[in-house]
Formats: structure tokens, sequence, C-alpha cells
């Protein structure tokens, strides 16, 4: 079965935007980017949720007229290429090989993940992030941690009051300024001994 690899980036005090909405602050890298590359490897398909695939359409179609960074070059034709699912009851339709599911969140995840093929991932966000967590099927949780407080915003994963054990599976420094946490479901793997 496919797993859903959860990547998001998130400031000291738990939060994925500012108290406005702001996403200005991710302090990224070479090292970090490199990490990306890592994950998108490992997938066929991209996850979002209405408000972080609005951001993504509206920079990745046509990012080469905006930007000349060796990154931006690099992932451009891939984001247009990779199927993508979108998770909203408000969207009516997307572009860019993009597929929306508007109800049956937990089938329709599930049917997903059961198809042959690389891993799923989830990009960013909150609230599709902490219901797939409510419901058990993000398999690996990759949090990037930067270098701020923003002291509000939406929140890492709002879970409604439920408590989800998780296992650390590593942490590494990116860049000098930003740590990668890496989880997984507490017993998704057998303990090490």
């Amino acid at each position: 079965m496919r797993k859903i690899l959860y990547f998001v980036h998130t400031s000291l005090d738990g939060h994925i935007d500012g108290p406005d909405g702001e996403f200005d602050w991710p302090a990224v890298g070479p090292e970090l980017f490199g990490f990306s590359d890592e994950l998108t490897a490992r997938v066929d398909t991209f996850l979002y949720g209405r408000g972080v695939w609005e951001v993504m359409s509206g920079y990745w179609p046509d990012a080469e007229q905006h930007s000349d960074d060796e990154h931006d070059l690099k992932f451009a034709p891939i984001w247009r290429a990779m199927p993508k699912v979108v998770f909203s009851t408000t969207l009516d339709k997307a572009g860019w090989n993009t597929r929306i599911v508007s109800a049956n969140l937990a089938e329709e995840v599930t049917a997903l993940k059961r198809q042959p093929g690389k891993d799923l991932l989830l990009l960013g966000g909150s609230g599709l992030p902490g219901e797939l967590a409510r419901l058990g099927l993000i398999d690996e949780y990759h949090v990037v941690v930067h270098p701020v407080v923003l002291g509000g915003g939406r929140p890492l994963l709002p879970l409604r009051k439920e408590r989800a054990g998780l296992r650390l599976t590593g942490t590494r420094t990116l860049d000098g300024r930003t740590v990668l946490l890496q989880y997984v479901p507490t017993g998704s793997e057998p303990e090490a001994g």
C-alpha cells in the first residue's frame, strides 16, 4: 500500500502561516531544497487542500517567467507533469493534471493509497492534514521547523482534542538554519530493541 508523506514548514511556535496568513518567513537553502527533491522522487502524486492548491497553482504553472532560481527551474516542469489531487468542497475546477475530491475523504484517500504506484506527497496546509491525521491516514511526517516565532496563525495540526502518538525516526539540520523532524505514527513500525 502506498504511503502518505506529509511535508510541512512550521514556525518554532507551531504555526504554518502568520497571523495574517503570511508565508514569507521560511528560511530555505540548498539542503532544504535537496530534501524536498528527495521526497518528490519518492512520489507520483501531490495532495493538496484548497488553500495550498491556490498558492501552488498561482506560482508553479509559469514559475520560469518569475524566477531564475535553480530549484524553481527544476521543480516547475515536475509540478506541471505530476498528477495532483485537491480536496475541496468549494473548488469547481482545476487545471494542470489535477483531480478534485469533494466528498468521502476517508474512502477517497484509502482508495488512493491502495492504487499501485509510488507514495503520495501531502504538501503543507493544516486543515486537510489535521483531518487525515485524525483518521490515521498519514504514514510519515516531515516537519521543517524554521527559526521564527510568528505569534499566531494556523496551527500545525488541529486535532480537535484527539491525541496522536508519534515516534521520531530522524532529525537533520538543513542549511544551518532549520531542523527537519521525521515521525511515523506510533505502532506503524517495530520499536528499536
